[in-house]
């Protein structure tokens, strides 16, 4: 008996993921980052983002938290108000890929142009890059 209840609590302990791994839900990422960017909370936005951050077309990706701080403008409100659109957005599924979301922005006219990806990595949920459908 003991080694019966032995082998279910080791069982039961490597089935109970480890602290640090990717066991964060979509929606407890969503939560955390949105309100770093409403908050424009650059730590918070690094600590969740993968570097180097893809940007759109012709733009050089965003590769450190330095350039993240410098850059936060042009990632987070030159194309897109993503504070305000992050308050009403929800991440939408890739169909193809179950490890990846986006959250599509408007722009100044009201289109849905600017999308954010996010990818389930090692370390958890993270952000990795931007593109604006009309670049």
């Amino acid at each position: 008996m003991k080694k019966i209840t032995g082998l279910l609590l080791l069982l039961l302990l490597a089935a109970t993921p480890l602290a640090g791994q990717a066991t964060d839900s979509v929606e407890t990422f969503w939560q955390a980052f949105k309100t770093a960017v409403i908050k424009r909370d650059v730590e918070g936005i690094a600590r969740l983002s993968k570097f180097p951050i893809g940007m759109s077309y012709g733009i050089l990706s965003v590769k450190t938290k330095a350039q993240l701080t410098k850059r936060y403008r042009q990632v987070f409100n030159e194309q897109t108000d993503a504070a305000a659109c992050f308050g009403k957005a929800k991440p939408e599924s890739d169909a193809k890929n179950p490890k990846q979301f986006t959250v599509a922005c408007p722009d100044a006219a009201g289109n849905e142009v600017v999308t954010y990806h996010f990818q389930q990595t090692k370390a958890g949920w993270r952000f990795t890059g931007l593109d604006n459908l009309n670049e």
